[in-house]
């Protein structure tokens, strides 16, 4: 573990991580002399006058009074309490000093950033963990005073220079978990565009916090943090996009006008933002018309319409949808936020499979085209790791045997070498994105590129 006490430049360095990299635990709060082995802890809960006692261990683990160990606070508190969802670092309080676990957290992240700054004092715009650890201190002072901070998912990732949810998911999660804050809605079940409130739960979440914060707050544990998150529904533009809807006393010339001028096929009938009483449809307006000329307009609302939480997996939608046409879209607050239809759904695939379908020509072709002009052992050579077939070479393996002056003027070619593995490696990075199935769409800038080299590679590779 790391130990910061001494504040040598030496574990300065080593310290670095902490301010991005992984969680924080109870056992760096030990090694670095912020908790005591055998220090007792209470979790008070006021509202039933409860209190849980538990303490640390040498290994820095949390004991509760029936013998059971916890890594994590709040998994401890959960069980103590017999509670669904709870910050133990908010809930824990260390006997004697009387600070929050959650305290202590923040101070070694402090020092942690202190150190790294005498080691290598380079301006704050230069270090992304001591950016973005101010930017998340700031963000948890508002978050405390019940102000949080609302950005964008696009935003809050380029704190840490990402562009989308990929291979630095964990780090994010990990750096906004050591300052004690959640998002919400989860920024990884949402567009990029979405906006996102950062809170901090309190040490006691009622039945108005969003599902999504208690969500986090049941999987703190490090072996259940940064789980594999596939498409969900809110990853649609639409589930969260606003909704147009009319009331149950509205009338037929309202709903058919408002349908016409947003060229819907459905709306939703609402009774307030939570209170979804069904829809109206061409459909259910055609058959409560044939019905009577005079049916009244409860008698077009549908009322056997589906809904789904924003952070429900997609593809577990797919059958309701198949069926309906559409379902209605629950935020974390419960409103009625969006709509998903087929059509919304046959879009985002369709983005998700031009890619895929490209990156399988290019590969196949630049297979084809190696495998046509050279002899197996002349290129292998050029690999950076073992190859026995051609049929085994990776877009990283054609960019080398590509880039290879020699190889290149045997093919022939009249197009400049530097430019066309210039664009097969930003190609391979799209490939990455891809073939890793992030969720995030693929630039279209991305998908011309591909276009456009495998329309290159047609005419030149005969």
């Amino acid at each position: 573990m790391v130990n910061l006490a001494s504040g040598s430049p030496s574990t300065a360095t080593r310290s670095m991580y902490l301010l991005g990299g992984r969680r924080v635990t109870v056992r760096d709060l030990v090694d670095n002399g912020l908790v005591d082995p055998g220090a007792a802890l209470r979790f008070e809960r006021r509202r039933i006058g409860q209190t849980y006692v538990a303490r640390v261990t040498e290994s820095g683990r949390i004991q509760l009074e029936d013998g059971q160990e916890f890594r994590s606070p709040s998994r401890a508190a959960m069980v103590a309490a017999g509670m669904r969802a709870v910050d133990g670092w908010r809930a824990w309080i260390v006997e004697g000093n009387g600070r929050m676990l959650d305290g202590l957290r923040q101070e070694l992240l402090d020092k942690a950033a202190r150190n790294a700054a005498s080691v290598a004092p380079l301006a704050l715009d230069e270090n992304i963990d001591q950016r973005v650890h101010e930017r998340l201190r700031e963000a948890r002072i508002r978050a405390d005073a019940k102000h949080p901070e609302e950005i964008s998912v696009r935003e809050l990732l380029s704190l840490w220079g990402a562009k989308g949810r990929g291979d630095q998911i964990s780090r994010i999660e990990a750096d906004l978990a050591n300052h004690g804050l959640v998002t919400s809605p989860s920024f990884r079940k949402v567009t990029l565009d979405a906006n996102v409130r950062l809170l901090t739960a309190s040490d006691e979440p009622d039945e108005d916090t969003p599902a999504d914060v208690a969500e986090v707050l049941a999987t703190t544990d490090e072996e259940d943090a940064g789980a594999p998150v596939g498409l969900t529904v809110g990853n649609l533009p639409s589930a969260l996009g606003g909704i147009t809807s009319v009331a149950p006393n509205a009338s037929f010339d309202e709903a058919i006008t408002a349908m016409l001028l947003n060229d819907y096929s459905q709306l939703a009938v609402l009774n307030g933002p939570r209170n979804l009483r069904g829809a109206v449809t061409w459909r259910s307006i055609a058959h409560a018309r044939h019905a009577g000329g005079d049916a009244p307009f409860s008698d077009a609302i549908d009322q056997n319409v589906h809904e789904v939480r924003y952070d429900r997996e997609l593809i577990d939608v797919l059958p309701v949808l198949q069926q309906a046409g559409f379902v209605f879209v629950r935020n974390e607050k419960n409103v009625i936020a969006g709509i998903v239809t087929t059509a919304d759904v046959v879009q985002i695939y369709g983005e998700m499979a031009t890619p895929f379908f490209q990156i399988g020509e290019l590969d196949q072709t630049l297979r084809r085209v190696i495998a046509r002009n050279f002899e197996l052992d002349e290129v292998a050579s050029l690999c950076s790791r073992p190859v026995k077939s051609v049929d085994e070479m990776t877009m990283g393996d054609y960019q080398q045997v590509l880039g290879n002056q020699a190889i290149w003027a045997k093919l022939g070619w009249r197009l400049d070498r530097a430019t066309f593995i210039m664009r097969l490696s930003e190609i391979r990075k799209v490939r990455n994105d891809v073939m890793h199935f992030n969720p995030d769409p693929i630039p279209a800038d991305a998908v011309n590129k591909l276009r456009r080299l495998n329309a290159v590679l047609r005419t030149y590779s005969g």
